[in-house]
């Protein structure tokens, strides 16, 4: 029995061992009768175990179907679960972007000595005095002008008809314009019309107070990711290689940089958009200057488009006052728009990734599509740090390919 053991242990070794040194020749031999491949020669030719193929999985359909069948209700699942998480998810984007915006300010005060949860207070305290300045100022006159608007929009509507503009219109296209604007003011003089727009009081109570929890957490959140961003990157930078870390922690630096210096930027811009707008309807007399610099905040932070946009919305607002007071508005403001694309972008953006046109357009497209206002605001960075990372990583691995 020990002889007829030793001599079947021989044989296996005889067969396992040139296999082991040459597996690619048990493989083609394999391959060559039409068998699979053994699990031993498998382990050694880098191939997967003749058990553990995809194939030997067929020769049990009901595990197979289970596993198929559980993997695509947990997908399904996750789906749902993301669904109904989507405003929270929002919510933590926003606040992460707003976060990123605030960090280069904070770092400024790093820089000159500030520690930074003292310069977080600093920050943060600036930005709550100015907004509740803001509001102070703007929200009395804004309910004032737009309780105006409605309530003089009948006298607008006569003097936009006495116009020189509103007889070329009528020469022009017949008397279907005065038609059109007999309904748009029909409309808009109806209560119902208004409360139908705004989903009801109820609704409108309810949007009102939904956004003013969301803001408020926003603002925690962006708070406490603030804070601890430094330990964020670091712990981000840790899921890299650790021969890879430092290069990561370079490209986060870069990534964090641009996003930060972009928003930063955008708000600027948004902001000096308003300011121009505001005097430049306060001194040709325009009407509702508060509203139209909130309303030209709003819109210039649309990346690319913004202030093309607002110029053009303002403008056709400024015919129902005259057509002097619209034509002059439309040149000022378009002199402004090519000062703030060739001179203040520049300056502003310098530490913001440079993206071109196209992507940014339909960068701007897709994040407006899929978020509204803040997609659109956070779609040309996200843009920027994809690029950053295809130029710096991508790029050299396949450059590194001969």
């Amino acid at each position: 029995m020990n002889d007829a053991s030793s001599s079947l242990g021989a044989s296996e070794t005889e067969i396992i061992a040139p296999l082991a040194a040459d597996p690619a020749a048990g493989t083609n031999a394999a391959h060559a009768t039409g068998d699979a491949v053994p699990d031993g020669v498998a382990v050694f030719s880098g191939e997967a175990p003749a058990s553990k193929t995809f194939w030997a999985n067929l020769n049990h359909p009901f595990g197979m179907g289970l596993s198929l069948t559980l993997g695509g209700l947990v997908a399904v699942v996750l789906g749902l679960a993301f669904w109904n998480l989507s405003t929270i998810i929002i919510y933590v984007v926003f606040a992460l972007f707003a976060a990123l915006g605030l960090d280069p300010v904070v770092r400024w005060f790093e820089r000159h000595r500030v520690s930074r949860p003292w310069a977080i207070v600093i920050v943060y305290s600036t930005f709550a005095a100015l907004f509740a300045g803001v509001l102070l100022l703007v929200v009395p006159a804004l309910v004032k002008q737009l309780t105006a608007f409605f309530g003089d929009l009948p006298k607008s509507i006569d003097a936009f008809q006495n116009s020189d503009f509103y007889g070329w219109l009528s020469d022009t296209f017949g008397t279907q314009v005065g038609a059109i604007l007999q309904q748009v003011e029909t409309f808009l003089t109806n209560p119902a019309n208004i409360a139908a727009i705004t989903g009801g009081v109820f609704k409108f109570g309810v949007t009102v107070a939904t956004t003013i929890s969301g803001l408020l957490i926003v603002l925690v959140l962006s708070l406490y990711f603030l804070a601890s961003l430094p330990a964020m990157k670091v712990s981000l930078n840790r899921f890299a290689p650790a021969r890879n870390r430092a290069k990561a922690a370079d490209l986060t630096e870069q990534i964090t940089d641009s996003i930060g210096g972009y928003l930063m930027g955008m708000v600027i811009l948004a902001f000096c958009n308003s300011i121009v707008a505001f005097f430049l309807h306060l001194f040709l007399g325009l009407p509702f200057p508060a509203l139209m610099a909130v309303l030209a905040f709003a819109i210039t932070l649309i990346p690319l488009i913004g202030s093309v946009l607002y110029w053009i919305t303002a403008t056709v607002l400024a015919l129902f006052t005259g057509w002097l007071p619209a034509l002059l508005f439309a040149v000022i403001y378009l002199v402004y728009i090519q000062i703030e694309a060739y001179v203040l972008t520049p300056k502003v953006m310098n530490r913001a990734v440079s993206v071109p046109g196209a992507l940014v357009v339909i960068g701007a497209l897709v994040g407006g599509t899929l978020l509204g206002l803040l997609g659109a605001l956070v779609a040309i960075p996200i843009t920027a740090s994809i690029l950053l990372i295809i130029k710096q990583v991508f790029i050299p691995r396949q450059d590194a390919k001969l």
